[in-house]
């Protein structure tokens, strides 16, 4: 008798260890790349973004974040999502126009009234703007954007003293790689010039370009106020950063956590925008204190000049974004 119960007992717990085997799932483990380096808003955001998710799923996704360009420059980390070699991404909404233009319209200059209202805008529940143009961008590449980050206002900086359009005429102006950056220093009145963010400050220093324009507190992390003397209050971009997926990734990670990822993207762009506002003030004075000068309205900077020559060259270039431009525009 005795043995009987032994035997039923270790059936039993054999039975409970298959079950328990069955039930147990491993973690799927997501690829994370992105060009911010140490100390950027994008990198603690995909830190962040990360903790809350592993922690939010209880561990059954895992996000592997791969800073600093580990993976590719922004267009080779675009295509690797793409194929699916890395699951997910963070980068301007226009290094996805190689596949879709219409995404672009998301970095469209002198678009947005502030942060909340570019999170807003950027966001696939609160943007029926985006929804539509998503379902696009799945049809044509295989990829969603799933959220986003920001990280201020853009400004350029150069080694002279830029006041107008005029002042810009023959000067080379780095740009991000893509068509809609091009455009849009164009109508700067300057020489677009692309250069990936890992090559810029060498590219800075050496000459090559005489100018680049980015949020003032990537400006102070990636030390181009060395190696410039003047920064325009241009804030002709508010830099909002897209969270993009490939689809098949997204599909497979199931709906109940596609909606806790939903949630925890939702959550920690909010935190970029507060981590914003408490960093700029305090990395303008480190700059001041440097050396640059800040130059804005008060001082002489004709920002309607850039504003309405920008907005001329992006309207020539991209017409079909007139509606979009409305749309985005008027969400409240």
């Amino acid at each position: 008798m005795k043995k009987r119960v032994l035997i039923i007992g270790a059936i039993m717990c054999a039975v409970m260890g298959l079950t328990y085997a069955a039930d147990a799932k491993k973690p799927i483990t997501l690829k994370y790349a992105h060009v911010g380096i140490a100390g950027e808003i994008q990198t603690r955001y995909a830190d962040e973004l990360a903790a809350l998710v592993k922690e939010k799923t209880n561990g059954e996704i895992i996000i592997q974040v791969f800073p600093n360009s580990q993976l590719g420059g922004a267009n080779e980390m675009a295509d690797g999502i793409k194929s699916g070699a890395i699951a997910m991404g963070h980068h301007d909404f226009a290094t996805l126009g190689k596949y879709l233009s219409d995404i672009s319209v998301f970095n469209a200059p002198y678009i947005y009234r502030d942060g909340e209202h570019a999170l807003k805008a950027t966001n696939p529940k609160t943007s029926p703007t985006l929804q539509k143009v998503n379902e696009k961008l799945i049809k044509a590449a295989g990829l969603r954007v799933i959220g986003s980050n920001y990280r201020g206002a853009r400004h350029l900086s150069a080694k002279t003293a830029i006041y107008s359009p005029a002042d810009l005429a023959g000067k080379k102006i780095r740009g991000t790689p893509v068509k809609l950056w091009m455009s849009m220093i164009k109508g700067m009145g300057a020489i677009p010039t692309p250069v990936e963010i890992s090559e810029l400050y060498t590219a800075l220093l050496s000459g090559m370009v005489d100018g680049q324009e980015n949020p003032i507190t990537n400006i102070y992390t990636q030390k181009f106020h060395e190696v410039q003397k003047f920064i325009m209050m241009t804030g002709h971009m508010q830099a909002v950063l897209s969270t993009f997926i490939n689809e098949k990734a997204w599909q497979s990670i199931g709906e109940k956590n596609q909606n806790i990822m939903n949630d925890c993207l939702e959550e920690v762009a909010l935190r970029s925008l507060k981590w914003t506002k408490e960093q700029e003030a305090p990395v303008i004075q480190k700059m001041k204190d440097y050396g640059i000068t800040f130059i804005d309205e008060s001082s002489g900077l004709k920002n309607d000049e850039f504003r309405k020559s920008v907005n001329a060259q992006v309207a020539i270039d991209f017409p079909d974004w007139t509606d979009y431009i409305k749309e985005i525009q008027s969400m409240k």
